[in-house]
């Protein structure tokens, strides 16, 4: 591989594997809250709404390192419509990484629900109370879910590729522990 640094900083690598944990816990939470009346989803709800807002942090805690430190280079034989797609799924993620705890924060707010953290801590409303709004963000807070899933699938498939077929290291820049230089 071509470029300055061969590997994402070790705080890039810790934040990438923290919220992807937290982004398939919240998948799962979400399926959860959505096909279930049963008291388990209240719970389901107390646990989606602070690991939103963690998520939230910790993306744009990722945003500025990836500016600061920014990303390894793609390797110089990868074909062009790759890298854009790389490049493209990329910027995705970070939209909705940010997007959606922001997308779910407006749609409470629009609904008039406390955004309640863990310890009691409440989060003030982002926008006026609107039954309209909230149908609105609630929709597409619930099909940016799936999109989120497709691409994290995309993610994993694009990973396994780059480490089981082509073995050009793009796996190794994000891999968690030491690397096979």
């Amino acid at each position: 591989m071509s470029g300055i640094h061969h590997r994402f900083s070790p705080g890039q690598r810790v934040l990438h594997w923290l919220i992807a944990i937290c982004i398939i816990a919240m998948l799962f939470i979400g399926v959860g809250m959505v096909s279930t009346i049963t008291p388990i989803h209240l719970a389901l709800i107390s646990l989606h709404k602070p690991l939103g807002i963690a998520i939230l942090v910790l993306a744009l805690i990722r945003l500025v390192l990836r500016v600061r430190h920014g990303a390894p280079a793609l390797p110089a034989d990868l074909p062009e419509p790759m890298k854009l797609a790389a490049h493209l799924s990329h910027l995705a993620f970070y939209l909705l990484m940010i997007g959606m705890p922001l997308i779910g924060w407006g749609m409470l707010s629009a609904a008039g629900y406390p955004i309640v953290l863990f310890g009691g801590v409440h989060l003030p409303a982002i926008l006026p109370q609107s039954d309209g709004l909230h149908a609105l963000l609630w929709d597409a807070h619930f099909y940016l879910a799936f999109a989120f899933f497709a691409l994290i699938l995309l993610h994993v498939a694009a990973a396994l590729f780059h480490a089981l077929v082509r073995r050009d290291g793009v796996f190794d820049t994000m891999a968690p522990g030491p690397t096979h230089d």
